[in-house]
């Protein structure tokens, strides 16, 4: 269940993409972005342009089946992009992005990689994916910068993507696909995430429980057996993998082995 409307998700999309290309408008996009190895800037923004026109077109042909998408995952041609170019067509693909998702409207059927087929999901997915990434873009201008100064979130956004994290890494199908993920449940396998810096009313605690036989996670206080305590954006740039477990900004409670096993084998890509 998402906390925030299609409308919102479909703003979102623009704004967080608009975000990025200022914040990388006068950078150098050659520069390496070290929480996605192997890419510099440009390659980033040509991944999440690409990424929008991939979704775009699976909404609106109403695609029952997933499309090509080589041309934003293999990004060995776009090593010296122009930024004069990139960032008007960056721009332009989140815009198509959120103009057809608003005509198609949340519940319009359509394939995706989840079992719920609804054109909400590429919503709520593209406003996290320009989010994340360009959380990835301030990383690669500088590796330790502060959240609150360099890499403001919305507080609902951030909760909102912590949320559709947890249910997407939770998808039962992922050990189909992932057969390995099935080595994280066992006994006492339960992981407690705390943001320090929300109201109580934000209820900004998540646990994760893998002592049964699928992944399943909660919004609750409970006790587990290592306990995660910190900002609520780091919180989220941490199960993202774009931030280590043992920084400055964490605190670790309890069992931190298995906090870097989860975080290794976590994830939903």
């Amino acid at each position: 269940m998402t906390l925030l409307s299609h409308e919102r998700h479909c703003a979102e999309i623009v704004r967080q993409t608009n975000l990025l290309r200022s914040c990388t408008a006068d950078a150098d996009l050659m520069a390496p972005v070290p929480s996605c190895p192997g890419w510099n800037v440009g390659q980033l923004l040509r991944h999440l342009g690409g990424g929008h026109r991939w979704a775009e077109k699976t909404v609106r042909t109403r695609a029952t089946h997933p499309l090509p998408d080589d041309h934003f995952r293999v990004l060995s041609a776009y090593t010296h992009e122009d930024a004069a170019l990139l960032g008007p067509w960056l721009t332009e693909g989140a815009e198509k992005l959120a103009e057809a998702l608003r005509a198609a409207g949340p519940d319009a059927a359509v394939w995706t990689p989840v079992p719920e087929q609804t054109a909400r999901f590429y919503a709520r997915r593209f406003a996290h994916e320009a989010l994340i990434h360009r959380a990835d873009a301030t990383l690669a201008m500088d590796r330790d910068f502060i959240v609150a100064e360099d890499f403001t979130v919305d507080e609902d956004l951030a909760l909102d993507a912590m949320d559709e994290w947890m249910e997407l890494g939770s998808v039962p199908q992922l050990f189909d696909v992932h057969p390995e993920k099935r080595d994280l449940l066992g006994p006492g396998h339960t992981l407690h995430f705390h943001a320090t810096d929300t109201a109580p009313e934000a209820a900004a605690e998540w646990l994760v429980d893998l002592t049964g036989d699928t992944i399943e996670w909660r919004r609750t206080h409970e006790k587990a057996a290592v306990a995660v305590r910190g900002p609520l954006s780091e919180l989220l740039l941490l199960v993202y993998r774009r931030r280590p477990a043992q920084s400055k900004h964490i605190e670790i409670l309890g069992d931190a082995e298995l906090l870097d096993f989860w975080l290794e084998r976590v994830g939903f890509g």
